[in-house]
């Protein structure tokens, strides 16, 4: 169960700007754009904690459906 990697994406025009890395555990921005709004939400202890939150919400109550 450790293994499991929950990623959060966000694009723009087919680019991807900005993602949320559960091993990394904080947001990585791609471009100018996707580094602003990264170090806006890592400032942000309530939008890093629900990020967290989703690997155990999503991806382990469905490990068991692959």
């Amino acid at each position: 169960l450790k293994d499991i990697q929950y990623i959060d994406s966000y694009y723009y025009n087919k680019l991807e700007y900005a993602r949320f890395d559960s091993n990394v555990g904080e947001f990585v921005g791609y471009t100018t754009f996707g580094v602003k709004n990264a170090e806006r939400w890592n400032k942000d202890p309530s939008q890093i904690a629900s990020e967290k939150a989703q690997r155990e919400a999503y991806c382990l109550n469905n490990i068991g459906i692959d």
